[in-house]
């Protein structure tokens, strides 16, 4: 008897250890820490996987890039993006950490615009200005998840009239699909019921080195545009396409991020390091890359690619340690590069700029791609 007692607990042992095996992710994370309800609906975390062992992991709240194992030149899998261990640490700590980012992402200036001759005002969430659809974005919304196969998932999301002051019933879809040349395909889709402005992107922290216990000074950076929309002390574009050529804004050719930070300009002082759009010279060409961030330590090269005409690299200045991510891991200064491809900030009051208008039987259709190989 006793011994049949002691045979049942280890069984009982064994199935609970495997258990725990299966519910954590390649990168580590429990799925059970991202199912829970927020403001009434479900959350959850779904993991896509493709032929090379490449894993992404996306939770629907706020659409968010929650890890990304990639390989390094030698072979080692390094999760390079930040985000939380759970939805309680999401909601516990607002950020945009790898969220999709809508209504309208980056700034409108004062929060203000006219379409078709009414004036809408926005939340003030930002020096004034709405940064990234307000407080209450697409980033700390609920998604409803579909994950149709291993390689995609599609995210959905109705955006209702008058939410945070935007006009329209705006629906929008968000598919990711990684494929097998370990690249992540991010197509936006939406259409509105009345005239509305729109412009998504994702804001995924990347950290090449898989350890954001390390800053970015070393990543070496290539835009490829030969202009950028300067910003004022609050970070609001000023309306100006000014020239990179001569200035530390020129990463037309690759160049380290830290070389640049302490020299006197007053752009680095404005945006208290990179925070600024560059106009891309690709011409909305999905299939020519416009960034690529490399990092020399680990050899992970990710390039960039979209069908917009701008990019917003953002260089973690306002990481400050105040956040502990990922398995433990303190998020300090500079600890990754953000690369948003989008419209212009404050196209809406830009009418010179590229539209960011949705109109009622129209299609709002844009793309962006974060391809990951090695430099061995």
């Amino acid at each position: 008897m006793k011994i049949l007692v002691l045979w049942m607990c280890v069984v009982l042992l064994v199935a609970c250890t495997t258990g725990q095996k299966e519910d954590l992710t390649a990168s580590g994370l429990k799925r059970s820490h991202f199912q829970t309800e927020v403001s009434g609906k479900k959350t959850d975390l779904f993991v896509l996987k493709n032929k090379n062992g490449m894993e992404v992991c996306v939770t629907n709240f706020g659409g968010r890039i929650v890890s990304v194992l990639v390989p390094d030149k030698e072979g080692m899998m390094r999760d390079v993006v930040l985000g939380f261990d759970s939805i309680q640490d999401y909601l516990r700590f607002p950020s945009d950490l790898g969220a999709t980012i809508g209504r309208y992402a980056n700034r409108i200036n004062q929060g203000r615009f006219v379409l078709d001759g009414t004036e809408y005002q926005l939340p003030q969430n930002n020096y004034g200005h709405c940064l990234h659809g307000g407080p209450r974005g697409f980033q700390y919304r609920v998604f409803d998840g579909l994950q149709k196969n291993d390689r995609e998932l599609q995210l959905t999301y109705l955006a209702k009239d008058g939410e945070e002051g935007f006009p329209g019933n705006l629906n929008c879809k968000v598919t990711m699909t990684l494929t097998d040349d370990n690249a992540i395909h991010i197509q936006y889709e939406a259409d509105t019921d009345k005239p509305t402005i729109i412009n998504m992107t994702n804001h995924s922290y990347f950290n090449l080195d898989g350890d954001p216990s390390k800053n970015n000074s070393d990543y070496l950076l290539t835009v490829d545009a030969d202009y950028y929309t300067p910003v004022d002390s609050t970070f609001m574009t000023t309306g100006e396409l000014a020239a990179v050529d001569g200035t530390p804004m020129d990463f037309r050719t690759p160049a380290a991020i830290g070389s640049r930070m302490n020299l006197d300009f007053e752009q680095l002082r404005n945006g208290h390091g990179f925070d600024h759009n560059w106009v891309l010279n690709t011409e909305e060409d999905i299939t020519r890359s416009c960034a690529i961030l490399e990092s020399p330590a680990t050899g992970i090269i990710l390039d960039v690619y979209t069908n917009e005409p701008g990019i917003q690299v953002y260089s973690g200045n306002f990481l400050d340690g105040t956040l502990t991510g990922k398995k433990g891991i303190v998020y300090n200064f500079r600890a990754a590069v953000c690369l948003e491809t989008d419209k212009y900030p404050d196209t809406p009051n830009k009418s010179d700029w590229p539209s960011a208008i949705l109109r009622p039987g129209e299609k709002y259709n844009t793309q962006c791609i974060y391809k990951f190989s090695v430099r061995k």
